[in-house]
């Protein structure tokens, strides 16, 4: 019998591409949580099946019926409250989603593996965001650096990582855990930069917007990798990832702000000037992130594969299709 993969908060932008990379990759059916309120499809490869349920991860009994009910052989966690910028604006709600949301599977796995020796495949998505600022002169960051959170979303990560590392080697739990650098690709909301300079650009071209930018902070520095090649990591490391370990996913190459609106803007069609919005300011920003990924790579075959100028050039044509997401 094929195996199950299981993907809570699928409705994100991550978890579609998750869904086919399991089918492909780990040829396993799909199920897909979501929110009674959010919209999800998922697309089932030749010989898999796909399947979409309503899930509330702040409903702690519901989680735990659903895991039993379905005995996934994989639980991807992707739901979460992600976005820096409104973390400070919902403190309360980032940390119920984030804390509150993971505790609760993390428990669920306990009872089963308590109950009958249940002890699936487990994957914690992190960020990032948890490092902080680097205490490295270069930015170099690998897993044993200090964790240092700088905003309200990195400490929600923080905490769920050093649960899930917890319950991990308490129980036996078979989780491993990640910080997952910027990824982008088409589908992604513009409260993310990449998707939201697309979206602008997309705009002007249609005469809905001056030819004008309004950016934030250009001189901070980001490691972009494409969601497609994020989610094959996700399942590389499910199987071969070491309980109880967290692995960096990014590639290694951080490019400035600046860098990535200059190749946006080679990709229009018009002219356009750029000007500084306040509103997209951040209180804290942190100048340069930059993972290294030896970790990951030594333990599977993984590497980006989808170059930034191809990916820009999906994004802003998916704006340019789909007026909104």
């Amino acid at each position: 019998m094929r195996k199950k993969a299981l993907i809570i908060g699928a409705a994100g932008f991550v978890g579609p591409y998750l869904a086919a990379a399991c089918q492909k990759n780990l040829d396993a059916d799909v199920i897909g949580t979501k929110l009674e309120r959010e919209k999800l499809e998922l697309n089932a490869a030749e010989g898999h099946r796909t399947e979409v349920l309503n899930l509330d991860i702040m409903d702690d009994k519901a989680v735990l019926a659903l895991l039993d009910e379905n005995r996934p052989q994989y639980i991807f966690h992707l739901a979460a409250q992600s976005s820096v910028a409104y973390s400070w604006k919902n403190p309360e709600l980032t940390i119920d989603v984030n804390v509150k949301g993971a505790l609760h599977l993390l428990e669920a796995l306990r009872t089963l593996k308590e109950k009958d020796g249940y002890n699936p495949h487990v994957l914690m998505v992190g960020s990032s965001e948890e490092y902080g600022r680097p205490q490295t002169q270069d930015g170099r960051i690998d897993e044993n650096h200090p964790v240092h959170p700088v905003n309200i979303y990195a400490a929600t990560k923080a905490c769920q990582n050093m649960l899930a590392r917890i319950y991990a080697e308490a129980y036996s739990l078979n989780i491993v855990m990640t910080r997952s650098f910027n990824h982008i690709g088409p589908g992604q909301a513009p409260t993310f930069v990449v998707a939201d300079f697309c979206q602008q650009v997309a705009k002007i071209e249609r005469g809905e917007q001056e030819p004008v930018i309004r950016v934030g902070n250009l001189s901070a520095k980001r490691d972009f990798t494409d969601v497609r090649d994020v989610v094959n990591a996700y399942t590389a490391l499910i199987e071969k990832g070491q309980r109880g370990e967290t692995y960096n996913i990014g590639t290694g190459k951080p490019r400035a702000i600046s860098e990535i609106l200059d190749k946006v803007v080679a990709q229009s069609n018009v002219e356009i000037k750029v000007e500084v919005d306040s509103q997209k300011l951040r209180p804290v920003d942190v100048p340069i992130i930059d993972p290294n990924t030896v970790k990951l790579r030594s333990i599977t075959d993984w590497q980006p594969r989808i170059g930034i100028m191809e990916t820009i050039g999906d994004i802003l044509e998916q704006w340019r299709v789909e007026r909104t997401l």
